[in-house]
């Protein structure tokens, strides 16, 4: 794979991220940002963003979202398909609950 390609698929996973984002905020915020275990602070600015500031942003050559479970308990209870799917997944919801939000440094 060559770093033009690489640089574009990054660009794509941040515009879709962006906008599935934007558009969780805008629908149920509280959800928004459980689920993508970001701040008020963050989500405020989330919501305002205009479509071109959005296309500037996914336009880095940094990937901006990131996987939130640090721990390989959270990622196993997720992928692993031997246990009930259901059991699984609620317990993994509670585990990142517990883990602290983004916010700016």
């Amino acid at each position: 794979m060559k770093s033009t390609d690489t640089y574009n698929d990054i660009k794509e996973v941040n515009l879709a991220y962006l906008m599935l984002a934007q558009n969780m905020v805008r629908a149920d915020r509280s959800a928004a940002i459980f689920r993508l275990g970001i701040s008020e602070e963050i989500a405020e600015i989330l919501e305002t963003l205009t479509p071109g500031q959005v296309l500037k942003m996914a336009s880095t050559d940094m990937l901006l979202c990131s996987f939130r479970f640090e721990d390989a308990l959270l990622i196993d209870l997720l992928a692993n398909h031997e246990r009930e799917r259901g059991v699984g997944h609620i317990h993994a919801a509670i585990l990142a609950a517990g883990k602290p939000v983004e916010t700016f440094a």
